[in-house]
């Protein structure tokens, strides 16, 4: 199927969803609980009406949905939410999604450098979860995520400058983002709450997301109209859709403690599968939100064979963040996020990402940015650089990537509870070490093109994406 025949396939779904969210019931654009509602029991509450109370955490009775992150991650109670919501009988239904049509030019001011390439493609998302209470305590969240990305994003994915950390036909995928799996979540949670304070969740997905890391980048209010995964992909959330996880939390008030096994092996090349289990992977995470506009964790993972090219190569990988959500008035909000990550393998030192990143939206115009900052090495940019009798040294890249953007919401589609459509544009400016600027030495006794000086890349685009509801 070509993309010119799909993408339009895709608004069609999206526009689809709002006559089922809405055959029984309306959502709720305006409603909002108090700041302090993480604070108040939640338990007492019916559900019996949407107009009436809003759906509570997915794994705890006595948090606010927006507290939901990707996963069991938390973000801030004060984020702002893009979703329809339905209630039949005894569960409650949320959809969420959103599809870029978008042409995009990497190192566009480098014709024939490394890296230059120019791309009209789709990434996309759907999900859906349902939730209900089971007696007195209990409480039950089913989960599914998935994508189209295979279809929009061939060739092993969309050109993405300096991105790394798939491979795609037996070679590394370099200045390239991998697709999405068609099954990108499919999961089950349960949650007994002890009290209003103390609850604890059993979650298993196949696949699913272990507690390593923040709420992953496609989830995040401050990256949602960014069409681009981030570099540092790989050294903090690149764990999102895993075969395979089973994780324990213990929640105390505000406190969260989370431990997960999990298969360590990423999605292979085939994405219409479900991958083999492994389960030889653990992590560990401690959430913490100390008020209604923050969101922070640390987390540690050890991950067996993450990568298919390198199968005796594991990685400790240890991040922390902070998100930070505020919003007043309609559709008037600030979401932003500062994330750490390192990943240690044996036989070479730590490599650090540092990212930055930002989401200012005044009603229908939004102005966005995004730094990273990313140690590549050698080996996963395939770039070496002439040694003593022209033989090749590896080392470690420092690059810094900044970028800047602006969407407008145009319009919804479908009456006023559609999904909305906005365009957008973003250029992306990367600093970057002379030795990655000029010819690179590979293994093999050949030369080949660099990335140029401050190499450019931008995009221009068209979203879609479900209704906004403010912070609950």
């Amino acid at each position: 199927m070509r993309k010119s025949t799909l993408l339009p396939l895709l608004a069609a779904a999206l526009a689809a969803t709002p006559a089922l969210a809405q055959h029984d019931h309306h959502a709720m654009p305006g409603m909002a609980m108090p700041a302090d509602t993480a604070h108040h029991d939640l338990s007492g509450m019916e559900m019996g009406s949407m107009g009436d109370i809003p759906m509570s955490h997915a794994y705890s009775r006595n948090l606010p949905m927006s507290r939901n992150g990707s996963g069991t991650a938390w973000q801030p109670d004060q984020t702002d939410m893009y979703m329809w919501m339905q209630h039949k009988g005894p569960w409650m239904l949320m959809y969420h999604g959103a599809a870029f049509g978008r042409y995009t030019s990497q190192n566009f001011n480098h014709n024939g450098a490394r890296g230059h390439a120019n791309a009209v493609d789709g990434p996309n998302w759907f999900m859906t979860m349902a939730q209900r209470r089971v007696g007195e305590r209990g409480l039950l969240n089913l989960s599914l995520m998935m994508s189209l990305d295979a279809l929009t994003e061939t060739r092993g994915g969309y050109p993405l400058l300096f991105q790394t950390g798939e491979s795609y036909k037996g070679q590394p995928l370099i200045d390239k983002q991998h697709p999405h799996d068609l099954f990108s979540g499919l999961s089950v949670g349960y949650t007994y709450a002890f009290s209003k304070d103390v609850d604890l969740t059993a979650y298993l997905g196949y696949p699913g997301e272990p507690a390593v890391g923040p709420t992953a980048f496609m989830h995040r209010l401050s990256a949602m109209p960014n069409p681009d995964a981030p570099l540092s992909h790989h050294w903090t959330d690149a764990t999102h859709i895993t075969f395979g996880v089973a994780t324990l939390g213990l929640r105390y008030k505000q406190f969260k403690l989370e431990g997960s096994n999990f298969t360590g092996r990423e999605p292979d090349q085939y994405r219409f599968d479900f991958d083999r289990p492994r389960a030889d992977s653990w992590a560990t995470r401690l959430n913490w939100n100390p008020g209604p506009t923050l969101a922070l964790q640390v987390s540690h993972a050890y991950i067996k064979s993450p990568e298919d090219l390198h199968p005796d190569e594991n990685v400790h990988r240890t991040t922390a963040s902070v998100l930070h959500s505020r919003s007043w008035g309609q559709r008037h909000y600030i979401a932003s996020s500062l994330v750490w990550g390192m990943n240690k393998t044996v036989g070479k030192g730590p490599e650090h990402a540092v990212l930055a990143e930002t989401n200012l939206t005044l009603g229908r115009p939004t102005f966005y940015g995004r730094y990273e900052f990313v140690q590549k090495d050698s080996e996963e940019l395939n770039f070496y650089i002439v040694g003593p009798n022209d033989g090749y040294v590896a080392t470690v890249f420092n690059v810094n990537a900044l970028t800047l953007g602006a969407s407008y919401r145009l319009t919804t589609l479908g009456g006023p509870r559609g999904p909305e459509l906005s365009v957008g544009g973003q250029l992306t400016g990367y600093v970057i070490p002379e030795t990655l600027q000029g010819n690179r030495y590979a293994p093999g006794s050949y030369y080949g093109p660099g990335y140029g000086r401050l190499p450019l890349s931008a995009s221009v685009y068209v979203r879609l994406n479900a209704p906004w509801m403010k912070a609950m």
